[in-house]
């Protein structure tokens, strides 16, 4: 134990004495969990990137494929970290490494989330859908993203590295903001389907678009959706409680509950959009600009190919 306090005064970085989610790695069980999970999401990599190339060479381009699998490799090197510094348990670089990761790759699911919905509201309200003040409000919704991100990153490195007791408090006034930012983000599908399904009386314009019933799209989208608002929902839940000494820890910080509400969950949704196969439900024809670009009403005026888009005028 002394040497355990010793390693927390010197520095910095600074080991934290507080408890965090997963709390301390060890060797058991943390090794041996992390590498199952690291088959599981190498396992949906090489399905997303085999998706992806078999569409490009049919001149199908629906890069969130390659999102899902640039996800699933920054997961690889979340676990891979952990494994790190269980086997390192005074390094307290990989420490901070292995917090940041946690909190970043499920970001992009977030964002696929939201795209989808986005694509949903289009062609269930189009005159709603494509108003560009919707446009607007989702792109700063993003960059919400980026600067959550940013946030995070920075109080993690400038909390490790002061052990003055107000700029600590800064950094986690700083932390529980972003959080809470993502939790809000992780909503957003939910508003955009309640509007096009529930609260706005039905379009006589309405499109369909890509492969299977709107009514199948739906269900994916908010199964997605619900697991991604509990993840984000455990996190900010688990930040906003009181903090709690190192050594005395409470359930949600227990490694159980780490790897139920991160990994498992996340390996949920991503069987959910891989063996749907989202590169068909949810293709829309590429360079969509607006009303009736979905169903393909305005291709003998625009040229547009049957090849996805993000529903705007960039490919995805």
């Amino acid at each position: 134990m002394s040497g355990q306090q010793q390693q927390e005064q010197a520095g910095p970085p600074y080991a934290s004495r507080t408890a965090g989610l997963g709390g301390l790695p060890s060797v058991l069980p943390d090794v041996p969990v992390c590498a199952v999970f690291m088959l599981l999401y190498a396992a949906f990599a090489a399905t997303n990137m085999t998706i992806l190339q078999v569409n490009l060479r049919r001149k199908h381009k629906f890069l969130l494929s390659g999102l899902l699998f640039g996800f699933c490799m920054a997961r690889i090197t979340t676990l891979a970290v952990r494994i790190g510094w269980a086997t390192h348990q005074h390094n307290v670089r990989l420490a901070i490494a292995a917090n940041i990761f946690v909190n970043v790759g499920i970001l992009i699911v977030y964002i696929i989330n939201l795209i989808f919905a986005q694509r949903m509201l289009r062609a269930k309200q189009p005159r709603l859908g494509w108003h560009p003040s919707i446009s607007i409000a989702l792109k700063v919704l993003y960059g919400g993203i980026a600067a959550a991100l940013v946030c995070l990153i920075t109080s993690a490195i400038l909390g490790s590295y002061t052990l003055d007791a107000h700029t600590l408090q800064q950094c986690r006034d700083i932390q529980l903001t972003a959080i809470t930012y993502l939790l809000v983000f992780t909503t957003m599908p939910l508003w955009l389907l309640l509007l096009a399904h529930v609260l706005l009386p039905r379009d006589a314009d309405q499109e369909l678009f890509g492969h299977g019933s709107m009514r199948s799209k739906l269900i994916i989208l908010v199964l997605s959706s619900c697991t991604s608002v509990l993840i984000a929902g455990f996190k900010a839940g688990a930040i906003w409680s009181p903090p709690r000494p190192a050594t005395d820890p409470a359930w949600y910080h227990s490694k159980a509950a780490f790897y139920v509400f991160n990994f498992s969950l996340e390996v949920l949704v991503l069987g959910l959009l891989t063996l749907s196969r989202i590169d068909k439900r949810f293709h829309i024809p590429n360079g969509s600009k607006g009303p009736g670009d979905y169903s393909g009403r305005n291709q003998d005026t625009t040229g547009d190919k049957e090849v996805p888009s993000d529903g705007s005028s960039h490919q995805v």
